[in-house]
Protein backbone atom coordinates (compact mmCIF):
# COMPACT_ATOMS: atom_id res chain seq x y z
CA UNK A 1 0.00 0.00 0.00
CA UNK A 2 1.66 3.27 -1.44
CA UNK A 3 -0.31 5.43 1.98
CA UNK A 4 0.96 2.91 4.04
CA UNK A 5 5.15 3.34 3.05
CA UNK A 6 4.41 7.14 3.27
CA UNK A 7 3.00 6.86 6.85
CA UNK A 8 5.83 4.42 8.00
CA UNK A 9 8.21 6.76 6.56
CA UNK A 10 6.47 9.89 8.11
CA UNK A 11 6.36 8.16 11.59
CA UNK A 12 10.07 6.71 11.09
CA UNK A 13 11.31 10.58 10.92
CA UNK A 14 9.18 11.81 13.14
CA UNK A 15 7.86 14.54 10.77
CA UNK A 16 4.76 14.92 8.14
CA UNK A 17 6.05 17.33 5.74
CA UNK A 18 6.74 17.23 2.04
CA UNK A 19 9.19 19.68 0.15
CA UNK A 20 8.09 20.77 -2.76
CA UNK A 21 10.62 21.01 -5.86
CA UNK A 22 9.46 23.86 -7.62
CA UNK A 23 12.19 25.77 -8.72
CA UNK A 24 12.52 28.40 -11.13
CA UNK A 25 15.84 29.49 -12.23
CA UNK A 26 15.44 33.01 -9.84
CA UNK A 27 15.77 30.70 -6.57
CA UNK A 28 18.76 29.37 -7.36
CA UNK A 29 22.23 30.70 -7.34
CA UNK A 30 23.14 32.42 -10.39
CA UNK A 31 26.55 31.42 -10.39
CA UNK A 32 24.81 27.73 -11.15
CA UNK A 33 23.43 28.53 -14.08
CA UNK A 34 26.27 28.54 -17.07
CA UNK A 35 23.99 29.87 -20.02
CA UNK A 36 20.60 31.34 -21.23
CA UNK A 37 19.82 27.70 -22.94
CA UNK A 38 16.71 25.29 -21.60
CA UNK A 39 19.50 22.52 -21.26
CA UNK A 40 21.67 24.76 -19.19
CA UNK A 41 18.67 25.99 -17.18
CA UNK A 42 17.80 22.61 -16.87
CA UNK A 43 21.01 21.35 -15.54
CA UNK A 44 21.49 24.34 -13.43
CA UNK A 45 18.00 22.93 -11.86
CA UNK A 46 18.77 19.56 -11.35
CA UNK A 47 21.84 20.29 -9.11
CA UNK A 48 19.90 22.44 -7.01
CA UNK A 49 17.45 19.94 -6.73
CA UNK A 50 20.44 17.05 -5.90
CA UNK A 51 21.92 19.28 -3.00
CA UNK A 52 18.27 20.18 -1.51
CA UNK A 53 17.66 16.67 -1.50
CA UNK A 54 21.42 15.99 -0.29
CA UNK A 55 20.48 18.49 2.83
CA UNK A 56 16.80 17.03 3.25
CA UNK A 57 16.11 13.35 2.80
CA UNK A 58 17.60 12.85 6.73
CA UNK A 59 14.88 15.22 7.76
CA UNK A 60 11.80 14.85 5.01
CA UNK A 61 10.24 11.82 4.30
CA UNK A 62 8.75 13.00 0.83
CA UNK A 63 9.41 15.38 -2.08
CA UNK A 64 6.70 16.51 -4.67
CA UNK A 65 8.03 18.11 -7.81
CA UNK A 66 5.56 20.22 -9.49
CA UNK A 67 6.06 19.09 -12.97
CA UNK A 68 5.12 22.50 -14.25
CA UNK A 69 8.18 24.18 -13.55
CA UNK A 70 9.95 21.50 -15.47
CA UNK A 71 7.97 21.24 -18.72
CA UNK A 72 8.50 25.17 -18.54
CA UNK A 73 11.74 24.09 -20.21
CA UNK A 74 10.44 21.47 -22.42
CA UNK A 75 12.61 18.68 -23.47
CA UNK A 76 15.30 19.54 -21.25
CA UNK A 77 13.50 20.32 -17.97
CA UNK A 78 11.31 16.93 -18.56
CA UNK A 79 14.65 15.78 -18.21
CA UNK A 80 15.34 17.01 -15.38
CA UNK A 81 12.08 16.07 -13.93
CA UNK A 82 12.89 12.16 -14.69
CA UNK A 83 16.29 12.57 -13.50
CA UNK A 84 15.12 14.40 -9.65
CA UNK A 85 12.52 11.74 -9.33
CA UNK A 86 15.04 9.39 -9.51
CA UNK A 87 17.23 10.81 -7.11
CA UNK A 88 15.13 11.55 -4.82
CA UNK A 89 13.93 7.89 -4.76
CA UNK A 90 17.77 6.63 -4.62
CA UNK A 91 17.85 8.37 -1.45
CA UNK A 92 15.24 6.77 0.40
CA UNK A 93 12.47 9.75 -0.16
CA UNK A 94 8.50 9.37 -1.24
CA UNK A 95 8.01 11.10 -4.52
CA UNK A 96 4.55 12.66 -4.97
CA UNK A 97 4.28 13.50 -8.62
CA UNK A 98 2.45 17.08 -8.52
CA UNK A 99 0.75 17.02 -12.06
CA UNK A 100 -2.90 17.75 -11.02
CA UNK A 101 -3.68 15.45 -14.09
CA UNK A 102 -7.19 15.27 -15.87
CA UNK A 103 -8.89 13.47 -18.33
CA UNK A 104 -10.85 10.35 -19.91
CA UNK A 105 -10.16 7.01 -21.12
CA UNK A 106 -6.98 5.68 -23.04
CA UNK A 107 -5.45 9.42 -22.26
CA UNK A 108 -5.94 8.83 -18.37
CA UNK A 109 -4.19 5.48 -18.95
CA UNK A 110 -1.57 7.04 -20.84
CA UNK A 111 -0.87 9.73 -17.67
CA UNK A 112 -1.13 7.55 -15.31
CA UNK A 113 1.28 4.89 -16.97
CA UNK A 114 3.74 7.65 -17.57
CA UNK A 115 3.90 8.90 -14.28
CA UNK A 116 3.83 5.38 -12.56
CA UNK A 117 4.95 3.09 -14.89
CA UNK A 118 7.54 5.49 -16.71
CA UNK A 119 9.13 7.72 -14.15
CA UNK A 120 8.69 5.78 -11.16
CA UNK A 121 6.55 8.25 -8.99
CA UNK A 122 5.15 7.13 -5.76
CA UNK A 123 1.80 9.05 -5.97
CA UNK A 124 0.29 11.79 -8.36
CA UNK A 125 -2.14 14.56 -7.70
CA UNK A 126 -5.18 14.67 -9.83
CA UNK A 127 -7.99 16.82 -11.05
CA UNK A 128 -12.04 14.94 -10.85
CA UNK A 129 -13.82 17.08 -12.18
CA UNK A 130 -14.49 14.85 -15.27
CA UNK A 131 -15.58 12.17 -12.77
CA UNK A 132 -15.04 8.63 -12.13
CA UNK A 133 -14.28 7.54 -15.59
CA UNK A 134 -11.63 10.15 -15.14
CA UNK A 135 -10.15 9.12 -11.69
CA UNK A 136 -10.00 5.28 -12.27
CA UNK A 137 -7.38 4.68 -14.59
CA UNK A 138 -5.02 6.35 -12.01
CA UNK A 139 -6.37 4.16 -9.17
CA UNK A 140 -3.59 0.86 -9.42
CA UNK A 141 -2.08 -0.97 -6.79
CA UNK A 142 0.67 0.00 -4.87
CA UNK A 143 0.68 3.91 -6.02
CA UNK A 144 -1.37 6.66 -4.12
CA UNK A 145 -3.55 9.72 -5.88
CA UNK A 146 -4.41 12.88 -4.14
CA UNK A 147 -7.88 14.60 -5.55
CA UNK A 148 -8.03 18.12 -5.51
CA UNK A 149 -11.15 18.91 -2.67
CA UNK A 150 -10.90 22.02 -1.20
CA UNK A 151 -7.58 24.07 -2.75
CA UNK A 152 -5.20 26.62 -0.75
CA UNK A 153 -5.95 29.13 -3.61
CA UNK A 154 -8.06 32.73 -2.70
CA UNK A 155 -9.80 31.66 -6.21
CA UNK A 156 -10.94 28.31 -4.85
CA UNK A 157 -14.66 29.10 -3.45
CA UNK A 158 -15.93 29.99 -6.95
CA UNK A 159 -16.61 26.84 -7.76
CA UNK A 160 -15.79 24.27 -4.55
CA UNK A 161 -18.12 26.46 -1.99
CA UNK A 162 -20.70 26.21 -4.05
CA UNK A 163 -24.16 24.69 -2.61
CA UNK A 164 -25.68 21.62 -3.92
CA UNK A 165 -29.34 20.54 -4.43
CA UNK A 166 -28.34 18.35 -2.16
CA UNK A 167 -26.89 20.61 0.68
CA UNK A 168 -23.70 19.60 0.23
CA UNK A 169 -20.99 21.85 -0.96
CA UNK A 170 -18.70 21.27 -4.34
CA UNK A 171 -15.97 20.56 -2.04
CA UNK A 172 -17.76 18.27 0.09
CA UNK A 173 -19.30 16.11 -2.00
CA UNK A 174 -16.15 15.74 -3.84
CA UNK A 175 -14.75 14.77 -0.27
CA UNK A 176 -17.38 12.08 -0.42
CA UNK A 177 -16.77 10.71 -3.73
CA UNK A 178 -12.84 10.41 -2.82
CA UNK A 179 -13.62 8.54 0.13
CA UNK A 180 -16.40 6.04 -1.14
CA UNK A 181 -13.34 5.65 -4.38
CA UNK A 182 -10.44 4.39 -1.89
CA UNK A 183 -12.90 1.91 0.06
CA UNK A 184 -11.42 -0.49 -1.48
CA UNK A 185 -7.52 0.57 -0.87
CA UNK A 186 -7.78 1.37 2.94
CA UNK A 187 -4.29 -0.18 4.49
CA UNK A 188 -2.64 -0.82 7.85
CA UNK A 189 -3.17 2.52 9.35
CA UNK A 190 -6.62 3.46 8.32
CA UNK A 191 -5.99 5.38 5.50
CA UNK A 192 -6.44 4.53 1.94
CA UNK A 193 -4.50 5.09 -1.84
CA UNK A 194 -6.91 7.53 -3.01
CA UNK A 195 -6.28 11.30 -0.86
CA UNK A 196 -7.56 14.31 -0.72
CA UNK A 197 -5.64 17.43 -1.86
CA UNK A 198 -6.63 20.26 0.97
CA UNK A 199 -5.21 23.83 1.48
CA UNK A 200 -4.06 25.02 5.06
CA UNK A 201 -5.61 28.32 3.69
CA UNK A 202 -8.66 27.19 4.87
CA UNK A 203 -8.43 25.59 8.23
CA UNK A 204 -12.30 25.26 9.70
CA UNK A 205 -12.81 23.20 6.46
CA UNK A 206 -9.56 21.20 6.30
CA UNK A 207 -10.67 20.04 10.41
CA UNK A 208 -14.64 19.74 9.11
CA UNK A 209 -13.07 17.51 6.17
CA UNK A 210 -10.71 15.31 8.48
CA UNK A 211 -13.76 14.29 10.71
CA UNK A 212 -16.02 13.59 7.92
CA UNK A 213 -12.96 11.45 5.75
CA UNK A 214 -11.86 9.76 8.82
CA UNK A 215 -9.91 7.66 5.95
CA UNK A 216 -9.03 9.75 3.48
CA UNK A 217 -5.38 11.29 3.43
CA UNK A 218 -4.83 14.57 3.02
CA UNK A 219 -1.76 16.57 1.09
CA UNK A 220 -1.81 19.96 2.49
CA UNK A 221 -0.55 22.73 0.39
CA UNK A 222 -0.76 26.34 1.89
CA UNK A 223 2.01 26.72 4.61
CA UNK A 224 4.41 29.04 4.62
CA UNK A 225 4.72 31.16 1.73
CA UNK A 226 0.81 30.76 1.20
CA UNK A 227 -0.08 32.19 4.46
CA UNK A 228 -0.32 28.95 6.41
CA UNK A 229 0.78 27.99 9.80
CA UNK A 230 1.42 25.20 11.91
CA UNK A 231 -1.87 25.84 13.90
CA UNK A 232 -3.47 26.05 10.50
CA UNK A 233 -2.66 22.57 9.82
CA UNK A 234 -3.46 20.81 13.20
CA UNK A 235 -6.92 20.01 12.04
CA UNK A 236 -5.42 17.84 9.26
CA UNK A 237 -4.42 15.16 12.15
CA UNK A 238 -6.03 12.83 14.19
CA UNK A 239 -3.27 10.88 16.62
CA UNK A 240 -0.76 12.63 14.69
CA UNK A 241 -1.44 10.84 11.68
CA UNK A 242 -4.14 11.49 8.42
CA UNK A 243 -1.30 14.53 6.32
CA UNK A 244 1.72 15.69 4.83
CA UNK A 245 1.85 19.43 4.80
CA UNK A 246 3.68 20.88 2.12
CA UNK A 247 6.15 24.03 1.79
CA UNK A 248 7.72 24.99 -1.27
CA UNK A 249 9.24 28.26 -1.88
CA UNK A 250 9.32 28.71 2.16
CA UNK A 251 12.38 25.76 2.01
CA UNK A 252 13.54 26.52 -1.41
CA UNK A 253 13.88 30.34 -0.41
CA UNK A 254 14.83 29.81 2.91
CA UNK A 255 18.10 31.42 2.43
CA UNK A 256 16.65 34.72 1.79
CA UNK A 257 14.62 34.83 4.71
CA UNK A 258 17.48 33.87 6.73
CA UNK A 259 19.22 36.63 5.13
CA UNK A 260 22.12 34.16 4.10
CA UNK A 261 23.79 34.15 0.48
CA UNK A 262 22.31 32.48 -2.04
CA UNK A 263 25.13 29.80 -2.27
CA UNK A 264 23.74 28.78 1.56
CA UNK A 265 20.60 27.72 0.24
CA UNK A 266 20.61 24.15 1.13
CA UNK A 267 22.25 24.70 4.58
CA UNK A 268 19.19 27.80 5.01
CA UNK A 269 16.99 24.73 3.42
CA UNK A 270 17.72 22.14 6.19
CA UNK A 271 17.64 24.89 8.62
CA UNK A 272 13.90 25.52 7.40
CA UNK A 273 12.65 21.98 7.43
CA UNK A 274 13.77 21.17 10.87
CA UNK A 275 12.10 24.14 11.75
CA UNK A 276 8.77 23.57 10.25
CA UNK A 277 9.10 19.80 11.81
CA UNK A 278 8.98 21.15 14.48
CA UNK A 279 6.80 23.94 14.50
CA UNK A 280 3.87 21.38 13.59
CA UNK A 281 5.32 18.67 15.64
CA UNK A 282 4.11 21.22 18.54
CA UNK A 283 0.97 21.27 17.49
CA UNK A 284 0.59 17.43 17.05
Amino acid sequence: MSTDILIKKIIEKKNPTVAGLDPLCDYLPQSMITGDSPEKKAKAILKFNMELIDALYDIVPAVKPQAAYYELLGAAGYKAFCETVNYAKSKGLYVIADGKRNDIGSTATAYSKGFFDCIGTDALTVNAYLGFDGVEPFIVENKAIYILVKTSNKGSGQLQDLLLQNGKTVYEHMGDLVSEWGEKSIGEYGYSNVGAVVGATYPEQLAALRERLPHTFFLVPGYGAQGGGAKDVAGAFKNGLGAVVNSSRGIMCAYKKQGLPAEEFAKAARAEAIRMRDEIMSEL
